[in-house]
């Protein structure tokens, strides 16, 4: 009975150092985890330093992989484990590896809540693009207990301060607040670049750039008025009117094409993906309509990567923009080889050359004149 006490002593002191242990990991827990906004103004508590990461919705693993955080990853959505004919994602290309991790959920943001609990391990984070598509983030959050990011695509024209402070956004959580600096310098100086090249030219050709990708491939009709390559070489797309308030994608009638009668046709090579009959290159090739162009007539068309392929691809939009000027304005670009010049871009802002790739994807058309055979 006299050893009682002594007994009930140590069990005493090892709750208290278990209850000690305790408050101490809720302490250290709470100190690891911070606030931040998202882009849809949401208050999200977050862990400090994320190790883990998945990516919902279009372009989200893309930007991501601009800002070098790629090896947090740790499952994908459906997209990227598909094996398709046509691929115009320079990201993908350059990190293969993406495709042997596992599924949480289906495109375009249509998550899986019980895919993602069920994955060996749990991401410290979600990142989304486009918050009111797919799953809600606010519900996923719930359903998962898994901080959910949204942050804004934005793009490189009126919403380019959006996709700065996106990057900015990812650069504050992953602690990349340099490399999110670097890609905006970069993408400034290249702007600036193509705009000095061709600020002063008196005279400028009509364009045209057609078979623009959108939710899909389409044909000649689907365009893009404000087509970034053009706006940063000061060349307006023919289908651009000085009334246009949304530069969005849309689609011309034929007969608005042969009125405009566009000295260079460009077409965006994701019409390829259509039904032989039905793309781009047949059409201008088969439709009598078109056979009165002045492009056709002197063979001024000419094959661009596509850009519009799970959102936007940034290095695609900026690569196209020094090809089209060297085809356009010769006597500005002789010092740019566009498929080197593409090279340098993807290498800088996914880690990897993949022109090659990306042409040979796409017929090897890419950045050549192309022939209606």
């Amino acid at each position: 009975m006299g050893k009682r006490p002594g007994i009930f002593i140590i069990v005493l002191v090892f709750l208290c150092f278990i209850i000690g242990c305790t408050k101490r990991e809720q302490s250290t827990n709470s100190s690891a985890m911070v606030m931040i906004k998202d882009s849809m103004k949401r208050d999200l508590r977050i862990p400090s330093s994320v190790s883990s990461l998945i990516c919902s919705g279009s372009g989200s693993l893309r930007y991501i992989t601009y800002m070098e955080c790629q090896d947090k990853v740790i499952a994908v959505d459906d997209i990227e484990t598909k094996k398709t004919l046509f691929d115009a994602r320079p990201y993908a290309f350059a990190n293969p590896e993406f495709k042997a991790l596992p599924m949480f959920g289906e495109s375009r943001g249509n998550d899986n809540p019980e895919l993602i609990a069920a994955l060996d391990r749990q991401p410290d984070i979600i990142f989304k693009t486009y918050g009111e598509m797919g799953f809600n983030p606010d519900e996923l959050q719930e359903k998962t207990n898994i901080p959910v990011v949204v942050f804004n695509y934005g793009d490189l024209g009126r919403h380019k301060p959006a996709f700065y402070e996106s990057l900015s956004l990812i650069g504050k959580i992953m602690h990349k607040e340099k490399r999110s600096e670097e890609i905006q310098q970069f993408i400034e100086e290249i702007i600036a670049d193509l705009e000095a090249r061709t600020k002063d030219i008196p005279v400028r050709p009509s364009c045209f750039i057609g078979g623009v990708a959108y939710r899909g491939p389409h044909g000649l009709i689907s365009t893009e008025p404000g087509y970034p390559p053009f706006l940063f070489l000061n060349t307006p797309n023919a289908a651009l009117s000085p009334a246009d308030k949304d530069f969005a994608h849309m689609d011309v009638s034929k007969e608005k094409i042969v009125e405009w009668d566009p000295d260079i046709i460009f077409i965006d090579l994701a019409t390829l993906q259509s039904d032989p009959k039905a793309n781009a290159l047949y059409e201008l090739k088969h439709d009598p309509a078109y056979g009165s162009l002045k492009a056709v007539a002197s063979g001024n068309l000419y094959g661009v990567l596509p850009y519009n392929w799970y959102s936007q691809n940034h290095g695609s939009t900026l690569a196209n923009a020094y090809y089209i000027g060297t085809v356009l304005y010769p006597d500005k670009f002789t010092d740019i080889n566009p498929a080197q010049k593409a090279d340098e871009i993807y290498t800088f802002l996914v880690g990897t050359p993949v022109f090659k790739e990306m042409s040979e994807s796409f017929q090897n058309m890419v950045y050549k004149k192309l022939e209606l055979k």
